[in-house]
C-alpha cells in the first residue's frame, strides 16, 4: 500500500518505498513491533517438494519486490530459490534453486545454502548466505539482474553463520557482521565485524557484542537483516537465543552502531522487541524461533517492514517506526 506519514524525525539515508508493505499498528496493541494481522504469508509447503520458506531476504526492485528465499526441501535439505513479489506480502517462488556461474570448482554445488541477506551495494546486489563448505561458513554472491548470479569466493573460514553486509564501503572498505560458530547447532556465538577491499579478502576482524546479561539473549546472537542507516547511528536488529528446559528460544533485539565505527556499540536493547507466543512462531520444525532476515524502509517516513522466520516453518512480518525503536533503546539499553 502507500504510506502516507509524517517526516521522520530520525532520518533513515535510503530511497521512499511508496508501496511499502504495511499495517498500521492495531488500536489496542502497546508494543514498539507489531505482528502482520495476515501472518504467515508463506504457509508451510507452499509447493509441493518444499516442507517450509523462511529465514529469507527481500529487497525492493523495479516498482516491486524480490527476494532469496531459503526453501526447505522434503529431503530436509535448504537450498536458495528466487522469489518476486508485486505487494512484498504475497510471494511466488520459483521451484528450482538458483543457478550460479562462476565460482571455483571447489567450492561450487555446495550441499546446503541457508539463511540469506540481500543488500543493494553501488549497482549491484549482493547475497550473502550460510554456505556448505566441510562446515557452515559465509558464501557470498552477487547480481544485477536477478537473472544472471556469480558465485564469488567464500568470505571466511568454517565455521561461521549470519554474514550480513553493510549497504555501504565505510572508511573505503566493504565491511560485514558475522557470527564465529561450530559446525553443530552452535550453542554459543557473538557477533564480529569484518572489513574487506574487495569482497574476497576479509581481515581486521573486530569484536562488536556478545551473549550474556539478560536470560533472553544469554547464549547466542547473530546479527539480522542489513544495518539500516540512520541519522544516529546503523540500525541492527538481531537474533537472541536463550537455552531454557525445552530448547533455543528466538527473540529480536536491536542495537545502535556507530557510523564510522560499526565495532562500537552505543545502544542495544535489554528487554526484546519480538519474541515466538503466536501459534506460528511456537509451533513447527523447530518451536520457538522469531529469526528476523530483512528490512525494507521508507527513508522519508521512517517505516519499516521486517521479515521474519517462524518456527524454521513459515515466513511472517512485523512492523515498526525508526522514531520509536531509538526511543525504545533509549529507555531500555544496556551494552554487555
Amino acid at each position: 500500500m502507500t504510506v502516507e506519514r509524517e517526516t521522520s524525525k530520525v532520518r533513515i539515508v535510503g530511497e521512499a518505498v511508496g508501496n511499502l508493505p504495511w499495517e498500521d499498528r492495531p488500536a489496542d496493541c502497546g508494543d514498539v513491533v507489531w505482528r502482520y494481522s495476515g501472518n504467515p504469508i508463506i504457509p508451510r509447503r507452499p509447493f509441493a517438494g518444499a516442507q517450509g520458506v523462511y529465514n529469507s531476504a527481500a529487497i525492493p526492485f523495479e516498482g516491486a519486490f524480490i527476494g532469496v528465499m531459503r526453501v526447505e526441501h522434503t529431503d530436509s535439505m535448504p537450498r536458495l530459490h528466487l522469489g518476486r513479489s508485486r505487494d512484498g506480502i504475497h510471494w511466488d517462488i520459483e521451484h528450482e534453486k538458483i543457478r550460479m556461474t562462476g565460482a571455483d570448482p571447489e567450492i561450487a554445488n555446495p550441499a546446503y545454502t541457508y539463511d540469506p541477506r540481500l543488500c543493494k551495494l553501488g549497482e549491484e546486489y549482493l547475497i550473502t548466505w550460510c554456505n556448505d563448505y566441510h562446515g557452515p561458513t559465509i558464501g557470498i554472491a552477487r547480481t544485477k539482474d536477478f537473472v544472471h548470479f556469480e558465485q564469488m569466493e567464500n568470505a571466511f573460514l568454517p565455521f561461521n553463520r549470519n554474514g550480513v553486509l553493510f549497504p555501504r564501503k565505510i572508511g573505503g572498505k566493504y565491511l560485514m557482521l558475522s557470527r564465529p560458530s561450530d559446525n553443530g547447532h552452535t550453542p554459543f556465538g557473538d557477533i564480529y565485524v569484518s572489513e574487506s577491499p574487495d569482497l574476497v579478502h576479509w581481515g581486521r576482524h573486530r569484536f562488536v557484542m556478545g551473549r550474556g546479561g539478560q536470560w533472553w539473549q544469554s547464549t547466542k546472537i547473530g546479527a539480522g537483516p542489513n544495518p539500516i542507516e540512520t541519522s544516529e547511528g546503523w540500525l541492527l536488529f538481531y537474533h537472541a537465543v536463550i537455552n531454557n528446559c525445552n530448547g533455543f528460544v528466538y527473540s529480536m533485539g536491536a542495537a545502535l552502531l556507530d557510523l564510522e565505527n560499526p565495532s562500537k556499540v552505543l545502544l542495544r536493547s535489554n528487554r526484546y522487541l519480538l519474541a515466538p507466543v503466536m501459534d506460528y512462531e511456537t509451533i513447527g520444525f523447530v518451536p520457538n524461533v522469531c529469526f528476523p532476515c530483512a528490512a525494507i524502509c521508507d527513508a522519508p517516513s521512517g517505516c519499516i517492514a521486517l521479515y521474519y522466520g517462524a518456527a524454521d516453518t513459515y515466513t511472517a512480518m512485523c512492523f515498526c517506526q525508526v522514531d520509536e525503536v531509538l526511543d525504545f533503546l533509549k529507555e531500555n539499553s544496556t551494552i554487555v
